[in-house]
């Protein structure tokens, strides 16, 4: 078998657009981890206290359904990646798909998480947010560059 890579992915076209990078470029020995951090935000429509401010309150529910929706098309985005791989003849058993809840933060887990499986590289779509935004926010693409200190970081235009 050849080496493992991680592609961190969310449901942007940038994320996509590295799925195809990796379809048409790497070797099909190569074994891949399809990853995505489940944003914190998804736990507040778990709370259901007396103390929550009123105005929230009325719209926790539309809030939670959006987030319901993003998280539906964060599983749709790493399924399409899976299949992209597998018609571009990657053999299953050499792709294997994860989430994981937000913890540190989106960049220091997908970090962590190239660590704990061993990667040999990570590889993300460059950006997901404007230039404006990405000037005064950073992106998470940044942040992964700036802190894989042990890992190769490709990314994808």
């Amino acid at each position: 078998m050849g080496k493992r890579f991680l592609v961190a992915l969310d449901y942007s076209e940038n994320a996509a657009r590295a799925v195809d990078f990796v379809a048409d470029t790497f070797s099909r020995e190569h074994a891949l981890i399809l990853f995505s951090v489940i944003p914190k935000t998804a736990a507040v429509c778990e709370l259901e206290a007396d103390t929550l401010v009123p105005h929230f309150s009325s719209q926790q529910k539309a809030f939670c359904q959006i987030e319901d929706e993003k998280e539906l098309a964060l599983k749709t985005a790493l399924q399409r990646a899976k299949e992209t791989l597998l018609e571009a003849g990657f053999p299953e058993e050499n792709i294997q798909v994860k989430t994981s809840p937000q913890k540190k933060g989106i960049a220091r887990d997908i970090v962590a998480e190239a660590e704990r499986s061993n990667a040999d590289m990570l590889i993300l779509g460059r950006r997901g947010i404007s230039g404006f935004k990405e000037f005064f926010l950073g992106s998470i693409s940044q942040k992964v560059l700036q802190l894989s200190k042990e890992k190769s970081v490709l990314l994808v235009q």
